[in-house]
């Protein structure tokens, strides 16, 4: 049995996997790259010493690592197995560094079925329940500092938040979880949720499963319909997703004009609604929108007001009232600001909608903190820029 270590740089080899290069029996280890790319055999029986010594050569500056795929890796693997078994250890699908992120979801899909273990690794954001913990002695936690120290200095001073090497990135005890493809894609999806490889797996953000979500769809339906008689003018839902919110909002007989710009969610979403009534599906963002895209009526921004779009856009919206939901930071950070100096609207309501909760993920492979969700209804209280008029 031999361990094969799928790692973007020579470093990780050390900083997360020392425990596995240095435990006994010493079996042959085969150490593959992405960055550089290339594979390193540390032979069986060498001491720690010895197989650092061997990764030293091979760090350097960080470039970004080509995105080879799982069809590349797997021809890597299979080589570094040459046929014998194996297990696989590589980084975490729901690391925060997104090379690593990257790497530790496709090699689970190339590993041709041998056994793949996980470093926790760096994530800030989960707490991740690990299947094995092993503390390092302080022989080992001396050769990581040393490590670093002789051969990883520019490291040490590094800029870039995905190669900096600081106190939380080595740690005093390695932590390790098993995964299988689903569960690795699961884990990826929900680290990337903000872009769009969250839309690789059906419900990233497991709205039908989670207790916090359903409560928070349940308040915003509740909440919208005190703004709005359902059966009146159509709702303007941005950013529907998969259609959670969409198909309640339905349910309660409300009609409905859904955007969503992702190609894959929108395909879901459009299937999810091929029987309903009273609905409109389109691929239409919020610049989109307020660029005049869509109809004029009661625009819902609920909970997508994450991923870089401005908020004075709202401004130019064909509408009279914006239903705008978010964690209670991100009001603080973006919309509040906005609100101070726009002319154009006043708060008229402003209620929580669910409470931070913790919770657990991906079938209880992780944990976060969900955090909470407060709702603004804003009135307009002069005409919309751009030549938008309300009606």
């Amino acid at each position: 049995m031999i361990d094969v270590l799928v790692c973007v740089r020579a470093e990780d080899a050390v900083l997360e996997f020392l425990t596995v290069l240095s435990r006994e029996p010493r079996d042959e280890a085969v150490v593959v790259l992405a960055d550089p790319d290339l594979t390193v055999t540390l032979p069986a029986r060498a001491g720690t010493a010895e197989r650092l010594a061997l990764l030293a050569p091979h760090l350097r500056p960080p470039v970004q690592p080509p995105s080879s795929g799982p069809r590349h890796l797997a021809e890597r693997v299979r080589a570094a197995t040459a046929g014998r078994e194996a297990t696989v250890w590589t980084h975490s699908p729901a690391d925060n560094r997104e090379a690593r992120a990257r790497l530790g979801r496709d090699t689970v899909r190339a590993a041709h079925g041998l056994p793949v273990r996980h470093a926790v690794g760096h994530s800030p954001y989960l707490q991740v329940v690990s299947d094995e913990d092993v503390p390092l002695t302080p022989e080992l936690a001396e050769a990581k500092r040393e490590f670093v120290n002789h051969h990883g200095q520019s490291l040490l001073a590094s800029g870039s938040p995905q190669y900096r090497v600081d106190t939380a990135r080595v740690p005093a005890s390695e932590r390790f979880f098993r995964s299988d493809p689903a569960e690795a894609v699961r884990l990826y999806a929900l680290l990337a949720s903000l872009g769009e490889d969250a839309a690789e797996v059906d419900d990233p953000w497991e709205f039908a499963a989670s207790p916090y979500e359903r409560a928070r769809l349940d308040a915003t339906l509740a909440w919208t319909g005190r703004h709005c008689t359902p059966g009146t003018e159509p709702l303007i839902e941005v950013g529907a997703c998969e259609g959670a919110l969409t198909r309640r909002l339905l349910a309660a007989g409300h009609r409905v004009h859904a955007t969503e710009p992702n190609d894959r969610f929108r395909r879901r979403l459009t299937a999810a609604l091929a029987a309903a009534e009273h609905v409109r599906v389109s691929a239409a963002g919020l610049k989109e929108l307020a660029d005049g895209a869509g109809p004029h009526g009661p625009h819902l921004l609920i909970e997508m007001l994450y991923y870089g779009q401005e908020p004075a856009l709202i401004d130019r919206l064909p509408a009279d009232l914006v239903l705008l939901a978010l964690e209670p930071e991100a009001l603080r950070a973006t919309v509040r600001p906005w609100l101070a100096v726009s002319p154009h609207w006043e708060v008229t309501d402003e209620t929580v909608l669910v409470p931070p909760r913790l919770e657990a993920v991906c079938g209880g492979r992780a944990y976060l903190t969900k955090r909470g969700s407060h709702g603004l209804a804003l009135r307009r209280t002069s005409p919309p820029t751009a030549g938008h008029a309300p009606r």
